[in-house]
């Protein structure tokens, strides 16, 4: 442990907030991940201002993350700071039929958020397991929605540390994709626009796409969700299954049963088998279909 670092991260924030070598597999979806070097919880802008100058000052790497829910992380862990925006900076509030909420606040928290006010074009999030931050930077979407169908604005830490607004024309939202993902901008909070409803008529969609998921979705399994991105004109999931590879299994890594588009962890999976069945499974496809799969969840360490 670097002695002078760990100092400088208690000074800006309160110490029970800086962890030392801390299991990944603690906070990740996928329940998988070595160590962390340093694991910090900022709970203002302010201290994620001083956490980011530490880092930037003693040149060490670092890596933002939510609740980890679209990450697999190395079994050898992170050599750098974690910086997880997450319970620490989680309000939501509810001003008309706007939503501001910080980048830690849970999509499902949001959801019930616009279900109390009576605010509907949020029932498509309610079940993505991410929070507010990941799902701007990376454009979430489900059962035809996407952020972009509701995001105002977002507030970003931008790449000299300064708090930026940018608007949803200039966000860039594409498929997966942002101008935040593309500049490495950190989300420290946004706002989204919904409608006024029905609050039964909200309830019922947000109970019929949650009956959808637990349905098709091998949610009883640790997993990141959908493990590659959909190719153009083509289902992930449909191309594995058509390849042969329901339950196809590396360690206790698996191909779920339920679901093709779904690596799960099946059983103290670790990290290396997570990859190994990924590029198997990639290979495959390309050989039989010639279609290239790309990863949807980002992979963080050495593999």
């Amino acid at each position: 442990m670097n002695q002078n670092l760990y100092e400088k991260f208690v000074e800006a924030l309160a110490p029970e907030r800086v962890l030392i070598n801390e299991p990944m597999s603690k906070h990740t979806t996928f329940r998988i991940g070595g160590p962390a070097d340093y694991f910090v919880m900022p709970a203002s802008e302010e201290e994620l201002k001083q956490v980011l100058s530490v880092c930037r000052e003693e040149e060490i790497p670092y890596y933002i993350i939510g609740n980890g829910s679209n990450l697999l992380v190395s079994d050898h862990g992170y050599r750098g700071v974690i910086i997880q925006i997450y319970k620490e900076m989680n309000e939501i509030r509810v001003e008309g039929n706007r939503i501001c909420a910080q980048a830690g606040a849970l999509l499902s928290k949001i959801g019930m958020e616009a279900l109390g006010a009576g605010l509907a074009g949020f029932e498509f999030a309610h079940g993505i397991p991410g929070t507010l931050g990941g799902a701007c930077v990376m454009n979430a979407g489900a059962y035809g929605g996407e952020m972009k169908d509701v995001l105002l604005d977002v507030t970003v830490i931008d790449e000299n540390g300064d708090l930026k607004k940018i608007a949803k024309e200039d966000l860039e939202l594409g498929y997966r994709t942002s101008i935040i993902a593309k500049k490495g901008y950190i989300v420290v909070g946004a706002t989204i626009e919904l409608k006024e409803g029905d609050r039964e008529e909200i309830r019922g969609l947000m109970n019929e796409l949650k009956e959808k998921r637990v349905s098709k979705q091998p949610l009883e399994f640790p997993s990141a969700g959908s493990t590659f991105k959909r190719p153009e004109g083509y289902f992930a999931g449909k191309l594995i299954q058509d390849s042969g590879l329901r339950g196809f299994r590396v360690g206790g890594a698996m191909v779920s049963e339920k679901h093709c588009g779904f690596v799960i962890n099946a059983g103290d999976a670790t990290a290396a088998d997570v990859n190994e069945l990924m590029r198997q499974v990639s290979d495959i496809v390309q050989e039989k279909f010639g279609v290239p799969m790309e990863p949807e969840v980002k992979r963080l360490g050495e593999f």
